[in-house]
């Protein structure tokens, strides 16, 4: 068995875009209904976030309830990514050392999408 996070947001061709500069990879369109992108996946060393615009995904409420455990392999990515969801987004734990000798936060981005972002010092 494989799960795989769908994050559901308004305007899903422009918002793709929006977490690929912040997370890097590549996007892969999955379905389009016109100029619309109504599904489609961000590849991320590895890792599959997979997008839905509310036209298709149709969620009950914004951000709903799911929260993305995304473990960074680097300190510098770790805070260039807590500070790019951070700015426009809300942070509801502040970035701390945590016990596991590492970096924690846990932050909704500007689509009201939790992230906790984790970094393990080696």
């Amino acid at each position: 068995m494989i799960a795989y996070p769908i994050i559901a947001v308004e305007n899903c061709k422009d918002e793709i875009q929006y977490y690929q500069s912040v997370l890097g990879g590549d996007i892969t369109i999955l379905r389009k209904q016109g100029d619309d992108v109504l599904n489609a996946d961000l590849n991320v060393e590895g890792a599959v976030l997979k997008f839905s615009d509310v036209k298709a995904a149709r969620p009950s409420v914004k951000g709903d309830y799911v929260r993305v455990f995304l473990r960074i392999d680097t300190e510098d990515a770790y805070r260039r990514i807590y500070g790019e969801f951070a700015s426009s987004g809300t942070i509801h734990t502040e970035m701390y050392e945590a016990p596991f000798n590492g970096l924690l936060a846990i932050v909704a981005d500007r689509n009201g999408v939790s992230w906790v972002l984790s970094y393990y010092r080696t």
